[in-house]
């Protein structure tokens, strides 16, 4: 069974106050997985209440909740997740081309603020609706989490660079073939971030690293560069809880984790930009 850390020794990084985790999903029980996403992850059913403890514990004051691939395009969880978290939440949902107003109705009056693509195995929506989730967020204000393999960003900038919403290229970019701060990928991020739509995320950093743990230096690179170019397009997020780790041994030490990536920031000022300013401005929460 695998057991997830909720408390311990705080990280040596002190989170400004306030500090925002814009990266994590939260499930309840009676919601089960669906049909083309992944399981539901191991261990406990991770509920809200876990994650208060974990907020507890690293010093975070408000969350981002994002729509889990479990549940491909069905919110419910969500909702009833953003309920049990109250007003120090804002969520992420994923919805299809042909959502109805109605639909996106309920989703704003639970707290949703954006929508997600996740063009990679087991999302929900892909790269195919682009355009469309484009779109119904801009016409209510909201932003979009882009996520896919940022290997092939040079053959997606175009239509990147064409968005109206507020978005955010999700996990470190995910660049699974490997970059350096000089490769031609981040020249185009740099691009991308340049339109002045464009947030980067500091999440799920092992998920992407060639070179590993505990220093994941690879990602590390990249994260510095463009924390160093852009520190008002920074946002951070926990990526709790670690859906893809099945077995304790692949579970992240939370504050550990906390305290290598923050690392790669620009002292306290980049701090709180990254983990208060830029997230408000993304997400719309209030100062």
């Amino acid at each position: 069974m695998l057991v997830r850390t909720l408390s311990g020794k705080p990280p040596k990084t002190k989170l400004p106050e306030g500090a925002i985790d814009t990266q994590m999903h939260a499930y309840l029980p009676g919601f089960p997985a669906l049909p083309g996403g992944p399981d539901l992850p191991g261990g406990d059913l991770p509920i809200p209440a876990q994650y208060r403890q974990l907020m507890e514990w690293l010093g975070i004051a408000r969350v981002v909740v994002t729509q889990g691939n479990a549940h491909q395009r069905n919110n419910d969880n969500l909702v009833a997740c953003l309920k049990e978290f109250g007003d120090i939440a804002r969520g992420v949902a994923a919805v299809g081309p042909d959502a109805t107003q109605t639909e996106l109705d309920t989703l704003q009056e639970a707290g949703v603020v954006g929508l997600r693509i996740m063009d990679l195995p087991g999302g929900g929506t892909n790269l195919t609706h682009l355009e469309a989730i484009d779109r119904m967020a801009s016409e209510r204000g909201w932003m979009v989490a882009v996520q896919f393999d940022g290997s092939n960003i040079l053959d997606h900038e175009p239509r990147l660079t064409r968005l109206r919403s507020r978005w955010v290229f999700d996990h470190h970019g995910k660049f699974f073939s490997g970059v350096t701060p000089e490769s031609e990928e981040i020249a185009a991020l740099k691009r991308l971030i340049n339109t002045g739509r464009c947030w980067f995320k500091f999440a799920g950093v092992y998920e992407s690293s060639k070179a590993g743990g505990p220093d994941f230096e690879d990602v590390a690179a990249v994260a510095r560069e463009i924390a160093a170019y852009a520190p008002e397009r920074i946002v951070w997020g926990t990526n709790w809880p670690h859906n893809l780790a099945r077995r304790q041994e692949d579970y992240p030490d939370d504050a550990a984790l906390t305290d290598t990536v923050l690392a790669w920031l620009n002292g306290e000022a980049g701090l709180k930009r990254a983990l208060v300013d830029n997230p408000e401005e993304l997400y719309g929460f209030s100062a």
